[in-house]
């Protein structure tokens, strides 16, 4: 039995977050201590606890079903750190869109996405999280569209690669 917590705190590497996600796997409990860490911090087990939740996500994208909506509103609180913003935005291009949630994952995501202050990976991800939506909302195609070639000419590299790869699957 690992003490999540501990092992957290351990150390911040992939070494370490590999390990971690060894341990929770597709086990149910330990996803929802590990989120619950995510959720409770303090700060810095909230920060280091992202980086294993997201990838747990990308192996078991079903894990996250039942603490979605708590990870979103996490997610939107002011003042919370950028690597908890980056590891939500991650997850959410893994799972499959639930029709319940995608109204406020594509708030959450277009917030992020047009608020040039956010970091390039939070950004980058809201676009590709968006792209997933819009392919069964046909309004927000148009309007993810119009807001990804306004913001072009402004991005980074990894942006424009991104942006225009989005662009061509809209």
């Amino acid at each position: 039995m690992m003490d999540l917590k501990k092992e957290i705190l351990k150390e911040h590497s992939k070494r370490q977050t590999e390990k971690i996600v060894r341990y929770v796997g597709n086990d149910p409990k330990h996803f929802k201590e590990l989120v619950n860490l995510f959720l409770e911090g303090p700060y810095r087990v909230t920060q280091r606890a992202g980086w294993p939740l997201s990838y747990c996500v990308q192996n078991y994208p079903t894990l996250i079903n039942p603490h979605l909506s708590k990870v979103i509103a996490f997610a939107r609180k002011t003042g919370v750190h950028d690597a908890v913003k980056r590891n939500v935005v991650r997850l959410l291009q893994f799972i499959e869109m639930p029709k319940r949630s995608s109204g406020l994952i594509a708030d959450l995501c277009f917030e992020f996405f047009s608020d040039r202050k956010q970091p390039i990976a939070v950004r980058v991800f809201s676009m590709t999280v968006l792209s997933r939506v819009a392919r069964y909302e046909p309004d927000l195609k148009r309007e993810l569209k119009i807001i990804i070639e306004d913001e072009l000419p402004y991005g980074s590299a990894g942006f424009a690669t991104r942006a225009k790869r989005v662009l061509k699957e809209l």
